[in-house]
């Protein structure tokens, strides 16, 4: 009875220490909420208003890697014992993320109570695995900006945050440090004053504070009335000033005297009560309605022009006025009114996930659509009293009871499996005969998180770049910068836009103001390009008489035939003289039998289209485009099914090299 019976209102432990399972769907994970509010509805329902707490798979993959980094630091700080790669993998599923996001949920959806506790360096982490229901929190969740930050509620507990005592001095050893440095000296009680001088003196500071609001303007406006001035001047900070006056001149009443009124009129002292004015004090109710007492996120969102140190002092003052009293007795009834508990009974129904029903024998493996023989996904036991669906349809996974409630409590399995980053063992490689190319190339411990990613973002939408007008202005003014045609042959190269458009910026004012010729192309009208394309289409064979049969193209791939009586060839000759010819798109017309049926044809799935084909030019490719004319270009990139003839000249031909005479022995002989 207690454990389903739920309590928020006046009980503030029990009000803050509700945590509880909701349940929004009978596949996903429990729920973790803080109830804050009971409230019943207009038809009779009970609705609960919580806070939202947030699990590690709910959260982006940059958010796990930094939480990871706070968990580290968390270990070296605090000096965790060394704990297995499994206590590792467990211990995420008890890391919960603190919000600040409310929502309400139907309190039927109430599956359970849980605990979750912030986490303190004093804490061992393995201590949350041996306590069921046991969570804990370091971080704050922000849904909307996805960021996260420390708790600033941080308890701080521990060596790093006590005293350091210096040691006790010996029995007539003098201090020798400088006490001017370590304190200052504010009242000394042993004075030559009397205590009823110094009522006197307070009485006296008082009054010189009424004046002082009296000869000021914003005072006087603030406080009207000469009462409510005198109730200004008789605050803690007259007081002060008054007896730090005292402190100063040497407990000198005629020199304290004549410092509180000085050649310039009296002095004036004013506290955060009366510095603020109505309007910043209604901002802060409602900061505080909000935020509760997180001075940082009312400074930061509702008063950043006040300071921190501002803000907390008025908060201690404003609790001394009438006006907290006044929303305190609201508060209290309000919180009359509504409901103090509820009462929850246990969620009996069955889960649509049970894949087998309880009056079978325990222990048996199986059920109507699932393949005999499987484990659980998580402990790999083959007997279990019950079977619970889990994972993707077509895989076919499922979970034994034990590991079924670990799923739904704490977002998770108990050990790494496949589907959650770990490769799976060669006992369970049987089931892949059922899976799609793209499950089963995303489940290999060989293919890469990168390689993943690319198969995952295969057929996706296209998208068109849509260029500026500055853009367009910049390929014709830096022509000579951009050269369009070398970084149309290298689109890998990347090209530096802005250095290009900050010298169009320069070079526009400077250029021409007449407007850019187009050249004007002529295009052949639409019926000499269908002439034209008749005219270089393939002749169609004519297809056997007969009436026409549809393809198969389940049965494309299967061997053919033996060859006919009369010895006609079949296709695997390739040849469609005397055989069955092929059409225009390369597939044989198949003759359809009386036995044979037409099978309609069936849509290529996403996982079974082909990769992407990516040519890189050579630098021999790139060399025989230089010969091509821009003309030879156009040409072959508007019809790229004829081939290109590259007339490649000649080598310049080697200069004769003249032959000199050979040295010789023999004299030479000159003859007249």
């Amino acid at each position: 009875m207690a454990a389903n019976m739920y309590r928020v209102g006046e009980a503030m432990d029990n009000f803050r220490d509700d945590y509880v399972y909701f349940e929004n769907s009978s596949s996903n994970p429990y729920l973790i909420r803080r109830i804050e509010e009971l409230n019943k509805t207009a038809n009779g329902n009970v609705e609960a208003k919580v806070v939202c707490l947030f699990r590690r798979r709910d959260i982006s993959g940059n958010l796990n890697t930094l939480a990871d980094s706070n968990a580290r630091d968390f270990e070296e700080e605090s000096k965790q014992p060394a704990i297995s790669e499994q206590q590792k993998h467990q211990l995420k599923h008890r890391e919960l993320f603190l919000s600040r996001q409310f929502e309400s949920l139907p309190a039927t959806h109430i599956r359970g109570k849980c605990n979750v506790t912030l986490l303190n360096e004093t804490d061992v982490l393995t201590s949350y695995l041996e306590r069921e229901d046991c969570f804990f929190y370091s971080l704050v969740f922000d849904p909307v900006q996805k960021t996260l930050l420390a708790d600033q509620g941080e308890i701080r507990v521990g060596s790093k945050y006590q005293a350091e005592i210096p040691d006790k001095l010996a029995e007539g050893e003098s201090d020798s440090r400088i006490q001017e440095k370590l304190e200052t000296k504010v009242w000394d009680p042993d004075n030559q004053l009397k205590d009823s001088q110094i009522d006197q003196f307070l009485v006296v500071a008082r009054a010189v504070g009424t004046f002082a609001r009296a000869l000021d303007c914003s005072s006087s406006i603030r406080q009207p009335s000469l009462h409510m001035s005198a109730a200004a001047a008789s605050r803690d900070i007259t007081l002060f000033h008054a007896m730090d006056t005292l402190q100063k001149n040497g407990y000198d009443l005629a020199k304290a005297m004549s410092t509180l009124v000085p050649q310039g009129g009296p002095v004036l002292c004013r506290d955060e009560m009366e510095e603020w004015s109505a309007s910043e004090a209604m901002l802060f109710e409602e900061a505080l309605e909000k935020y509760g007492k997180d001075f940082n996120d009312i400074r930061q969102d509702f008063l950043p022009w006040k300071s921190l140190a501002s803000v907390v002092q008025f908060y201690y003052m404003w609790k001394t006025t009438d006006r907290y009293i006044q929303q305190k007795r609201l508060k209290a009834a309000e919180a009359d009114s509504k409901l103090k508990q509820v009462y929850i009974p246990t969620y009996t129904k069955p889960n649509p996930n049970q894949i087998m029903t309880p009056g079978n024998k325990p222990g048996m493996n199986g059920a109507a659509g699932f393949q005999k023989g499987l484990c659980c996904e998580s402990c790999h036991t083959a007997q279990s009293p019950q079977w619970y669906a889990w994972g993707p349809p077509n895989m076919q996974c499922r979970l034994c009871a034990s590991c079924w409630i670990y799923w739904k409590k704490y977002g998770g399995l108990k050990t790494p499996t496949q589907l959650e980053g770990a490769t799976r063992t060669g006992s369970d490689a049987a089931p892949r005969g059922h899976m799609t190319r793209q499950e089963v190339q995303g489940m290999s411990p060989f293919t890469s998180n990168a390689g993943r990613a690319k198969l995952l973002a295969k057929n996706r939408q296209t998208f068109i770049l849509q260029t500026t007008k500055l853009t367009r202005i910049a390929r014709r003014v830096c022509q000579d910068i951009l050269q369009s045609r070398r970084a149309a042959r290298r689109p890998y190269a990347s090209i530096n836009a802005n250095a290009i458009k900050a010298e169009c910026m320069i070079r526009l004012p400077k250029s021409s103001k007449s407007a850019m010729k187009n050249r004007t192309i002529p295009r052949p009208s639409l019926a000499n390009i269908v002439k034209e394309l008749a005219i270089q289409a393939p002749l169609k064979l004519k297809a056997p008489r007969g009436a026409p049969t549809p393809i198969n193209r389940n049965q494309a791939s299967q061997p053919r035939s033996a060859p006919a009586l009369l010895g006609k060839r079949p296709f695997d000759s390739g040849s469609s003289v005397g055989g069955h010819p092929f059409s225009t798109n390369g597939r044989p017309f198949m003759s359809r039998t009386a036995s044979q049926s037409v099978i309609k044809r069936q849509r290529v799935s996403q996982g079974d289209v082909p990769n992407p084909v990516v040519f890189v030019a050579t630098k021999e490719t790139r060399a025989l485009r230089k010969h091509l004319t821009q003309a030879e270009m156009r040409r072959a990139a508007r019809k790229p099914n004829i081939p290109v003839r590259v007339k490649i000249p000649l080598p310049p031909r080697p200069l004769p090299v003249p032959i000199l005479p050979s040295s010789t022995s023999e004299p030479i002989v000159l003859e007249d």
